[in-house]
C-alpha cells in the first residue's frame, strides 16, 4: 500500500494534537509492516521541561509513536478503520533507548507484527533518526471497542 497522509492516518487513529504522534506513513503492507514518520519539532509541549537547554524527546513518547505506528497497521489490517476501534497497549517489552530524539529530525518509526489475531497483536518497533537506532522494543496491544 502507498503513502497514507495525515487526514487517512487519522482515520485509523483516535488521537488528536498533541497526542497524535505519527505525520504520516510512508509504506504500508498489510499483515506484515509499516514505515511512518514523527517530525520532531522544537514547537511540541514537552520540549519546554524535557529539558530547557537540552531538549530531547522523552523515551515514553517514541514508544508511544511506535505504538500509534502499530496502531494504523493493524486497523488497516483488520479492515477496520473509521470502526471507532481502539488499539490499546498491553505490554511493552525489552524497551532500549540509544540515541536521543532531538527538535528538527525526521523520527523513522518501523513496525511490525510479530503476532496477529483478531483482538490481541504483538509487534516488534523500531526508531531511526538519520538512519540511526534509536529506539527499540517490542509491545502487545488489544483491540477494543470504545468505552460507551
Amino acid at each position: 500500500m502507498g503513502p497514507l497522509d495525515i487526514e487517512r492516518v487519522m482515520a485509523a487513529l483516535p488521537h488528536r494534537y498533541p497526542m497524535l504522534l505519527v505525520d504520516r506513513v510512508e509504506e504500508l503492507v498489510l499483515d506484515e509492516r509499516i514505515v511512518a514518520i514523527k517530525a520532531v519539532s522544537m514547537n511540541e509541549g514537552f520540549f519546554q521541561g524535557h529539558f530547557p537547554g537540552r531538549p530531547i524527546m522523552p523515551g515514553v513518547l517514541q514508544v508511544e509513536a511506535l505504538a500509534q505506528a502499530a496502531g494504523v497497521l493493524a486497523v488497516e489490517s483488520l479492515q477496520l478503520s473509521g470502526s471507532g476501534k481502539l488499539v490499546y497497549f498491553m505490554s511493552i517489552d525489552g524497551v532500549k533507548f540509544r540515541k536521543p530524539v532531538v527538535p528538527g529530525v525526521l523520527l523513522r518509526l518501523e513496525v511490525s507484527f510479530v503476532q496477529k489475531r483478531a483482538r490481541v497483536c504483538k509487534f516488534a518497533g523500531k526508531a531511526y533518526v538519520e538512519g540511526d537506532l534509536a529506539t527499540e522494543c517490542e509491545f502487545t496491544a488489544m483491540i477494543a471497542d470504545p468505552p460507551k
